[in-house]
């Protein structure tokens, strides 16, 4: 009678039958607490509106002659029970089963309406209880998952870090290494320059500046002099020109040709088309643009001479 009573309780809710005969079986028909909970647990399995299929040597229905015969029954007393405890129990469930039969012959239309009321209100507080261990289990998974972005963030943002630091690091080896290469060429043409004074103008600036050369000591009269060496005329002059960036310009000309000629040369040659003015360092004379026609053998620059290049 209590599986009847359970069945028809679940199929009185909306179930269907192939649902309630499975929450029947699968529980071992232990009320319809049990059944509902099974119900909402496996509400979203494939196969749950398919008919109940009972496994083999369990089968729900009235028991045949050949399972009676093959398993014993529960009025049988068993090889471990003593007769009176077999009398005891059939006695209970004999009273059982008449309890059960009074109960369900004695419920009304209104109590069994009650009874399916209170069952679907069970039902709901289920499903409600299960909504908020979902709620919560979903809660729970989003702080995991925001942890681990947390902890993913920040293992990236020190990776960048660690990254900046080596491509800082890396930057400032350049930055130090060229400067050092600039020295290094600044060096150099400082180096060039003072070689290239010492050898077309007869010591470097410094020297020229800072030590000027000694006065001649004019010779002892000689009883008899002679007549005065001839001076040398040249016909070309060789003019060495230092340019801005620390080259020079090599070339020869006339000794009749205007200071005008060497910087036409320059122009032509330097690769430079700021305004310019030459300048000779020993002794040191700036040239002006009255200077630009007069005859190089006139302005001293004959038989050779080092100009300097500077900016206006």
């Amino acid at each position: 009678m209590a599986d009847c009573t359970t069945l028809e309780s679940l199929l009185e809710m909306g179930f269907g039958r192939n649902r309630a005969d499975k929450a029947v079986a699968h529980t071992g028909n232990q009320g319809i607490e049990r059944a509902m909970d099974w119900l909402m647990e496996h509400e979203n399995d494939p196969d749950i509106d398919e008919p109940y299929v009972p496994p083999a040597g369990n089968v729900v229905g009235p028991v045949t002659d050949q399972q009676s015969v093959d398993q014993p029954s529960m009025d049988q007393p068993s090889m471990d029970q003593t007769p009176a405890d077999s009398s005891e129990l059939a006695t209970q469930e004999a009273i059982d089963a008449l309890m059960q039969e009074d109960d369900k012959r004695s419920m009304t239309e209104e109590e069994r309406k009650e009874q399916v009321k209170r069952l679907e209100e069970l039902m709901r507080v289920k499903q409600e209880e299960r909504r908020e261990r979902e709620r919560k289990e979903e809660l729970e998974r989003e702080k995991q998952r925001r942890k681990t972005g947390q902890e993913l963030l920040q293992i990236k943002q020190r990776l960048q870090d660690d990254e900046m630091k080596k491509l800082a690091d890396h930057r400032k080896k350049e930055k130090m290494e060229d400067r050092a290469a600039k020295q290094r060429v600044r060096d150099k043409i400082a180096r060039d320059r003072e070689e290239r004074a010492q050898k077309f103008g007869g010591g470097s600036s410094g020297t020229a500046l800072a030590s000027p050369p000694p006065e001649a000591t004019s010779p002892p009269p000689a009883d008899n002099p002679g007549p005065p060496p001839a001076k040398k005329d040249y016909d070309e002059c060789r003019i060495q020109v230092r340019l801005l960036d620390g080259s020079a310009l090599t070339a020869t000309f006339k000794a009749k040709e205007p200071l005008a000629s060497v910087r036409v040369y320059v122009q032509l040659n330097g690769g430079s088309d700021q305004d310019f003015t030459l300048l000779s360092p020993y002794p040191r004379r700036v040239y002006t643009e009255m200077d630009m026609e007069k005859p190089l053998q006139e302005l001293g620059l004959v038989p050779s001479a080092v100009l300097v290049v500077a900016k206006k």
